[in-house]
């Protein structure tokens, strides 16, 4: 995202070189599902539309049915023109699937998600799995976990340790490979 200028090589958006990008142009393309959810004081609806502005009523709702809120937001004492204030207890999973909700209404070309279901239990983990999955689809993704259910339908999946690309590959590869990533893998779905 041209937070730091790369030493060598070059990345490349639909062929243009970051560094012959504006940093804003490049940030514009991006959209962020973080481990820690941002909130801020104003209605739910303001929360879910950002800085996006003329987006219709229906593709908000159509975003919050899709990450299993809508149902939540429509029992609150005004809906989406609900404030969010102390007085509205959202639970970790609820946060984490407005900031996805957020991110399927911006709508940007490129996704980055980070660690964003190691803050909820599994059950919520499912719903917001599934979420994500609709959110990544047709966007080129870049997905940061140590939940390695949040990355086994991944096209390429990079292992690091200690700040180095030690395995590269598809679930199944990687696995096949018996390496770092399978005893990960198997370590956490042990029975």
């Amino acid at each position: 995202m041209r937070f730091f200028e790369i030493d060598g090589g070059e990345i490349r958006i639909d062929g243009v070189p970051t560094r012959d990008m504006r940093r804003e142009d490049v940030h514009s393309l991006f959209c962020m599902v973080l481990q820690d959810t941002w909130l801020f004081e104003g209605t739910i609806r303001e929360n879910l539309v950002y800085c996006d502005e003329g987006v219709d009523d229906e593709k908000v709702r159509q975003a919050c049915r899709a990450v299993g809120l809508d149902h939540f937001i429509r029992s609150q004492p005004h809906g989406y023109d609900t404030v969010l204030t102390d007085q509205i207890n959202l639970s970790q999973g609820q946060k984490q699937q407005m900031t996805i909700a957020r991110a399927m209404i911006a709508d940007k070309p490129m996704l980055i998600l980070d660690e964003a279901t190691s803050n909820v239990d599994t059950r919520t983990e499912l719903k917001i799995q599934q979420a994500m999955d609709e959110l990544m689809r047709g966007r080129t993704s870049f997905v940061i976990a140590h939940r390695l259910s949040t990355i086994k339908n991944a096209d390429l999946i990079l292992v690091m340790k200690e700040g180095d690309i030690i395995e590269s590959g598809t679930h199944d590869e990687l696995l096949a490979q018996g390496g770092f990533y399978a005893d990960l893998y198997n370590s956490q779905f042990a029975e």
